[in-house]
């Protein structure tokens, strides 16, 4: 089934179309993988979901319901949060007070506490690092900082885009094996990622985006049975 559907959207800046129709899926439970050069539009998409951005033309269906367009804070109350590319984590304030943030909207204290307190399980470098200020952490726990506060909403669905950008390979194994526990757990997830490699290791379903549009749909084994795919992302050799 599913949760998200984006149908024929179109997002421009200015008279520049940055997304010229671009329509696909994400299911309900799974980690739905989206792939393409720099450029290609990826994180307008993500934007456009998010509410940043307002698509000039198409539909954003969220368990059936048309978000387009509709505030950021409507869509996170909706069941979306976003992590955004380069982490973004709010620089001068502690990680405390980052999780609260990613809580803003809730009234329910004592819940927010608990979910905090998991999200220190979950990520214990947080913890040990409670009270330092967000910009003075690595960009490994400043990027554990961003899913954190975006969980701290309680999402349905977590957009993550380029999660594993300028991370040195022990860090990308450990935000991917966070990825799979997050699903696991039930939570819904759409990833704009370039590393191929790690994607495929958790994600059931990907499309590809190129200048704006989508090319390509399909499985893990279809994506990399795709002799220009796997060229672009995969290595020239098969296997």
């Amino acid at each position: 089934m599913s949760l998200l559907k984006v149908q024929d959207v179109v997002t421009a800046y200015g008279k520049i179309e940055a997304l010229k129709g671009v329509s696909l899926e994400v299911a309900q439970g799974s980690i739905t993988c989206l792939l393409g050069p720099n450029g290609a539009g990826k994180t307008t998409l993500m934007m456009s979901i998010a509410g940043i951005l307002k698509p000039k033309k198409g539909s954003i269906l969220f368990g059936g319901e048309d978000i387009a367009g509709r505030a950021p804070h409507a869509i996170v109350a909706r069941g979306i949060a976003l992590v955004p590319e380069n982490r973004l984590v709010f620089p001068t304030m502690t990680v405390l007070d980052n999780l609260h943030a990613g809580a803003y909207q809730r009234g329910d204290k004592n819940a927010i506490a608990e979910d905090i307190e998991r999200m220190f399980v979950r990520f214990p470098r947080l913890k040990e690092r409670i009270e330092q200020q967000a910009g003075t952490l690595s960009g490994g726990e400043q990027q554990m900082l961003a899913v954190a506060r975006a969980l701290m909403s309680r999402p349905k669905l977590l957009l993550m885009d380029e999660p594993s950008l300028g991370l040195a390979p022990l860090v990308v194994e450990e935000i991917f094996r966070i990825v799979s526990e997050l699903h696991k757990d039930g939570v819904s997830i759409f990833l704009v990622e370039q590393n191929a490699h790690m994607a495929l290791k958790v994600a059931q379903h990907f499309y590809l985006m190129e200048q704006g549009k989508v090319s390509f749909s399909g499985t893990p084994g279809a994506l990399a049975e795709d002799e220009v795919i796997r060229r672009a992302y995969l290595g020239s050799a098969k296997g």
